[in-house]
């Protein structure tokens, strides 16, 4: 066996993984019944009224093993032939009104939790990317695909600790494959539980105008790389 795929699989990990799947189904049943069967109807509804149909966007992503399955959002575009090739920059003419406070919000992700029912994602993994986007942080990374070992997640360590959205740079396709390895070298309980609960801070901190009077500030990005995280504190800096 590949060394790097015995570090995913060493012993113990079987059980981590057969237990975070149970989790993946009980956790997205009750957000599916509880949540979105009332909130996407409205979404949608706002969706419609403001630039038509279709509601959802359904791409094809790269998952676990390098499979290839149709990934869920709700459409924040309007529709355009570079969906699949071009991913969206900060002032994307091509994303509506609704469609930035929906992406800013990442509420435009919601339709995932049918992803995770269905196997194809899980809570907490290496964000799926699409396949033109695939194929160019694997000509930057030649072990790119380390990352596909694990379920992709709604939410993941990259994503906690700022690389997300359009790459700006290089250097960033690094930095983002560093933490996504490293979470798959190291995912536990611990840290899937501190990765959602540092997403939920990342949400409510979006919201704070509505909901906060205090302001907040927190550092996006850590400077150095392969420390274990031992807790709240660390994962936060």
């Amino acid at each position: 066996m590949d060394t790097r795929v015995s570090e995913v699989y060493r012993r113990g990990r079987p059980f981590y993984f057969l237990i975070k799947r149970g989790i993946d189904l009980v956790v997205s049943f009750l957000v599916i019944v509880f949540v979105l069967s009332w909130l996407l109807p409205w979404l949608a509804i706002l969706i419609i009224c403001e630039s038509g149909l279709p509601v959802f966007f359904l791409q094809k992503r790269v998952g676990r093993s390098g499979k290839v399955f149709t990934c869920y959002k709700l459409r924040t575009m309007v529709l355009n032939e570079d969906a699949d090739t071009r991913a969206a920059s900060e002032f994307d003419s091509r994303i509506t009104r609704l469609g930035k406070w929906l992406r800013k919000t990442n509420l435009d992700e919601l339709p995932q939790f049918f992803n995770v029912f269905g196997g194809s994602m899980s809570l907490v993994g290496p964000r799926p990317h699409m396949i033109a986007d695939c194929r160019f942080f694997s000509s930057v990374v030649s072990s790119y695909d380390f990352r596909n070992h694990v379920r992709p997640g709604i939410t993941g360590l990259a994503q906690v600790k700022g690389f997300h959205g359009p790459v700006k740079e290089i250097g960033n396709v690094f930095r983002r494959y560093q933490w996504d390895a490293y979470y798959v070298r190291h995912a536990g309980f611990l840290m899937d539980l501190r990765i959602i609960r540092r997403t939920f801070l990342d949400f409510f901190l979006i919201a704070r105008p509505f909901i906060f009077t205090r302001t907040y500030a927190y550092k996006n990005t850590e400077p150095v790389m392969g420390a274990r995280i031992h807790g709240d504190k660390d994962l936060y800096q």
